[in-house]
């Protein structure tokens, strides 16, 4: 068990420490296991004390499924937007993170998967899921037709979202593959699927040029 201290730091961080601790407990004794006792422990401070951040465990698990969605997205387009340097190579690192750490991990798997298996008998975690499945698939679609611009073609609203949905399910399917059973592929086997599969689909080439 891990134990984090809470002295001296700020409302925001404290609040992620606390999420981050939520996400831990979760992860060892899923949503039924994870008790606010169970979380204080691990965060180092009362109960009481989470209440002060958190009103409901309801809201701090729906902080903690957000805070996994985020991580996701965040992560692979921050990547693309800091070392992207034209519109090719952005949709390309951004692929391409998906099947790096932090995305690809059995950890991320394991809560992304407890979670999941509420979004039908769960309103506001089903309504996170959708909110960050959106995110994604939009900046997805956003950096196709950017890398698509720069080759010169120009596609409807219509067709970027067919190629969105169609890009990003190939992509859920390989990151799920990838962080259930790892050592069923080679090194950047996954990766270079995915890249090849989504150069064939829209028609261009993404290799990185020298």
């Amino acid at each position: 068990m891990t134990r984090r201290s809470f002295h001296h730091e700020s409302v925001e961080v404290r609040r992620q420490d606390l999420i981050a601790a939520t996400l831990d407990a979760i992860a060892e004794f899923g949503l039924q296991g994870a008790t606010v006792r169970e979380i204080a422990d691990r965060a180092g401070v009362t109960p009481g004390l989470i209440r002060h951040y958190f009103v409901s465990k309801e809201l701090m698990f729906q902080a903690a499924y957000r805070a996994i969605m985020n991580t996701m997205f965040e992560t692979a387009n921050d990547a693309a937007e800091e070392r992207g340097t034209n519109a090719i190579s952005r949709l390309r690192i951004f692929v391409l993170a998906n099947f790096k750490p932090p995305i690809i991990d059995p950890r991320n798997l394991s809560l992304w998967a407890t979670f999941i298996s509420q979004i039908t008998v769960d309103e506001a975690l089903a309504a996170i899921h959708r909110e960050g499945y959106l995110a994604f698939r939009d900046k997805l679609e956003a950096h196709i037709g950017a890398a698509l611009e720069e080759t010169g073609r120009k596609l409807a609203p219509g067709e970027l979202r067919y190629l969105a949905i169609a890009i990003n399910g190939l992509m859920d399917g390989l990151w799920l593959e990838g962080s259930m059973a790892a050592d069923m592929f080679g090194e950047g086997e996954l990766a270079h699927v995915a890249l090849s599969s989504v150069e064939r689909l829209l028609g261009i080439s993404l290799a990185e040029k020298k």
